[in-house]
């Protein structure tokens, strides 16, 4: 199969032929239709992620079509429509046995503990317990957002965020996680002010349902405009890009009892970023992070995106195949961009 290789972090990669996958008796082979390119991918390619061994096919949000099916494998066969969380869970261990599947204490992660979705073909493992069916309605372009950026978004709002209508959320960082986090929260009727140092990002942001936004690049103070634009701060902020200083914005932008949710990673030379914990203390904040979403919670978001509440197409605003992957993975990191650009590897 043809997949995107590199053999050192940070140096290009490349498009070339390796072996195809073979799947584990517990997992299936999918043949993959469309493949979401994501900063978490660039950071792996950057050598952030502990977990990646050389040489790597990054890619973790997908979606396709089952290949191969392992012999243990009960729900699922040649066929089948399907996408999967980004953390692909054991099924197994306490946490998983708990419902808590997107921090299993045994998970792996296409692109990340093994070859991803960067190629024609991906190995994924644990079927049973990670593979989400995606209804016909949907394009294989909109279920791929789903695994990570999208279905990421979801729980970072909803669940740990637990949005409420009425409520001021502030978005740092507009790229396919934040825009899909500013959908969402203006879907459950939340007011929205977007942040980025994007004029496409924050055009984006609006058309999305942002209330107001914040032009980062611009702005000397993004978390005292969040504050002003908001009468005293957000009741709930994510940071979804992911740096020291959107981390700092986000929880010096909440009002008293406001909700951080750390989204977006987090990479530093000694592992910690400061957080402005003074603040925190006084106003009682909630400091959460969230990673990922379980394959067995999908279904409410599937239901708002397949009754129109939610658009993720909305998102995917360009299509590239394999060829042109290396350039734009290396282009991530000056440039991370607003929406989403989803591969499809079976293109030329």
């Amino acid at each position: 199969m043809r997949a995107v290789v590199f053999e050192r972090f940070g140096e290009p990669a490349e498009v070339r032929d390796v072996p195809d996958p073979r799947p584990a008796e517990h997992g299936v082979v999918v043949r993959v239709e469309a493949t979401g390119l994501c900063r978490s991918d660039w950071h792996g390619w950057q050598g952030h992620d502990p977990d990646i061994t050389l040489p790597h096919v990054p890619g973790h949000e997908l979606a396709g079509v089952v290949e191969a099916v392992g012999a243990r494998v009960t729900g699922w066969r040649p066929g089948d429509r399907v996408t999967v969380p980004f953390v692909c869970a054991c099924g197994g261990c306490p946490s998983c046995a708990a419902g808590d599947q997107q921090v299993c204490e045994r998970q792996t992660q296409p692109g990340f503990t093994h070859w991803g979705s960067f190629a024609e073909y991906v190995a994924l493992d644990h079927a049973d317990v990670n593979l989400v069916a995606v209804p016909e309605e949907l394009t294989f372009a909109t279920a791929a957002s789903l695994g990570c950026r999208f279905a990421t978004a979801f729980r970072a709002v909803v669940q740990q965020g637990r949005v409420a209508a009425g409520e001021w959320v502030a978005v740092h960082g507009c790229g396919g996680v934040g825009l899909s986090a500013v959908m969402i929260a203006a879907a459950a009727g939340a007011r929205v002010v977007a942040v980025d140092v994007s004029p496409t990002a924050l055009d984006l942001a609006r058309k999305f349902g942002a209330a107001h936004v914040v032009d980062a690049a611009h702005t000397d103070d993004t978390a005292r405009a969040v504050r002003e634009l908001t009468g005293g701060g957000a009741h709930l902020s994510l940071d979804a890009l992911g740096s020291p200083v959107t981390c700092a914005a986000s929880v010096n932008g909440l009002r008293r009892r406001g909700r951080h949710v750390q989204v977006g990673l987090l990479p530093s030379a000694d592992g910690t970023t400061p957080v402005p914990m003074a603040r925190a203390v006084a106003l009682e904040l909630e400091l959460l992070g969230s990673h990922g979403m379980a394959a067995h919670t999908y279904p409410p978001l599937l239901d708002l995106v397949r009754s129109g509440t939610l658009r993720p197409d909305l998102l995917v605003t360009s299509a590239i195949g394999l060829d042109a992957v290396p350039q734009a993975l290396a282009a991530l990191g000056s440039a991370p961009g607003a929406g989403v650009t989803v591969i499809e590897p079976w293109s030329r």
